[in-house]
């Protein structure tokens, strides 16, 4: 699978935008803020109906308009499909398939593949739960329909339990009605434990060869998987949990407050680990990921490289450019490095000044 095509309306800083991608190395270049990454978040977005960045539809819209149109070709099993995406400011985005409106997000999922690798992504290791079990979600939610599914009723069970939880301080009666969505956090919670235990245990299979690697052989990465509460104790512990959530308003037992912990001979690298130890493990996970995807989908992802070679040595950038052979891949770079320039041949150039987009090779 690949992208063929990207075509912008008043998206971020961009106008207008049209631009064409080959199937293989693709390169956006020029200073910062210029709007190198906006295009990738553009065939991010287009691809998971989701910013990597976590941004609103609203923020993504150019200022002083009120929409947004994104409109996206890839090719997949030699068929060419069309994403259609329409983000307005004050109403759900509306997204065709097509010319063929869907209904749910989950509809778009698993028609392309795509990996998202920014300089954010390195600092994983060390930053809080919340982006490690953000990296779980959004790559799960593209390889399983049923996890994306479980997991937006999920969330929206938290936040109905959430709101409840706080009106029951105003009218005590309403706690009789907590039990009901008890049972359904529970439901939902369980299967979200168990996928994701099956995930981590897919991904440390491959991460455990790679950093071993990335380590020259001094190394061994091993994830674990922190639940927040085992599956088969849910129940007894949101129960228990009860007159505590009430007293806080929120829902402190479940899958919204998992994690996930890398070790090193048993130490607890997001702690104690050196920042180089952090970045290698950070950099085999993202590896990880790819390789997962592949075996998963028997295809190719494509790989978005938001300037992250210049975050990396030499061996570093040497492993990772060694990895992603014979996937589509677009990069965006400050400058034309000797490294970059002669490391591989480069499909599309692209160079990037102020939301204007001037292709430099044929």
């Amino acid at each position: 699978m690949f992208v063929k095509s990207l075509e912008l309306s008043n998206f971020r800083n961009y106008n207008t935008l049209s631009m064409n991608f080959k199937n293989g190395t693709n390169i956006l270049y020029g200073d910062n803020a210029q709007g190198k990454t906006n295009i990738l978040e553009a065939v991010y977005l287009a691809g998971t109906t989701k910013s990597h960045k976590g941004s609103k539809d609203k923020d993504m819209i150019q200022l002083n308009q009120e929409e947004s149109h994104i409109r996206m070709f890839i090719e997949k099993n030699l068929i060419v499909h069309r994403i259609d995406m329409h983000l307005k400011k004050n109403k759900p985005k509306g997204v065709a398939i097509d010319g063929i409106p869907i209904r749910k997000s989950s509809e778009l999922f698993g028609l392309i593949n795509l990996v998202f690798f920014s300089p954010e992504d390195l600092s994983i290791i060390k930053n809080g739960p919340s982006d490690r079990r953000r990296f779980i979600d959004f790559e799960l939610c593209q390889l399983d329909k049923l996890y994306l599914s479980d997991l937006t009723n999920y969330n929206k069970i938290i936040n109905q339990r959430n709101n409840l939880l706080k009106q029951i301080g105003f009218k005590p009666e309403l706690m009789e009605t907590l039990s009901v969505w008890d049972i359904q956090l529970c439901e939902f919670g369980r299967r979200i434990i168990k996928r994701r235990t099956q995930f981590i245990l897919e991904l440390n299979e491959i991460v455990y060869g790679i950093h071993k690697r990335l380590s020259g052989g001094k190394e061994e990465l091993v994830i674990k998987y922190e639940p927040n509460v085992l599956s088969e104790d849910m129940e007894a512990k949101v129960e228990k949990q009860r007159e505590k959530d009430v007293f806080y308003k929120q829902t402190s037992i479940g899958p919204h407050r998992d994690d996930i912990c890398f070790t090193i001979k048993d130490i607890d690298i997001r702690k104690f680990g050196s920042q180089g130890q952090q970045r290698t493990s950070a950099l085999s996970l993202k590896l990880a990921e790819i390789e997962l995807v592949r075996q998963t989908i028997k295809d190719e992802p494509i790989l978005l490289l938001d300037d992250v070679l210049s975050e990396l040595d030499r061996n570093r950038q040497n492993y990772l450019l060694n990895s992603i052979e014979g996937i589509q891949t677009m990069i965006t770079c400050t400058g034309l490095e000797e490294f970059v320039t002669n490391r591989f041949h480069i499909d599309k150039l692209y160079r990037v000044v102020e939301g204007s987009v001037t292709l430099e090779n044929e």
